[in-house]
């Protein structure tokens, strides 16, 4: 089963993109910060990761950095509610495969996170 971790600070966009996956049967873990996307990391490493940029404490960019470096394989794709784009720029060089600015169309970002795992691991489905 695929599998993706959503971090969002923001429990609505977490329910919404929960309830989105898990109706294309994707296996959904959740986090609301930082400190939550790493222990969920650290315990499965997921196929896919939405990632807010801007969370209290550690902000998405910091935990893009973590990923990359510990586990790179995992794709992450960007989330923000602004459309800074020396952020989105730097995000971007650091790895990320792919930005939304909110509000997004969530058909959008599924049939993206489709696409990036099925080009990932086109042998496991």
């Amino acid at each position: 089963m695929r599998s993706i971790l959503i971090v969002d600070d923001q429990p609505g966009i977490r329910l919404l993109l929960e309830e989105l996956f898990r109706k294309e049967n994707y296996s959904v873990r959740l986090a609301k910060n930082g400190v939550d996307a790493f222990k969920n990391i650290e315990a499965e490493q997921p196929d896919c990761v939405l990632l807010d940029m801007k969370m209290a404490g550690i902000d998405g960019t910091e935990v893009l950095k973590k990923i990359k470096i510990d586990w790179p394989a995992v794709p992450v794709i960007m989330m923000t509610a602004y459309g800074e784009l020396e952020k989105i720029e730097e995000v971007l060089a650091l790895g990320a495969e792919k930005y939304f600015t909110k509000p997004f169309d969530i058909y959008e970002v599924r049939d993206t996170v489709n696409a990036l795992i099925e080009r990932k691991q086109p042998e496991q489905w």
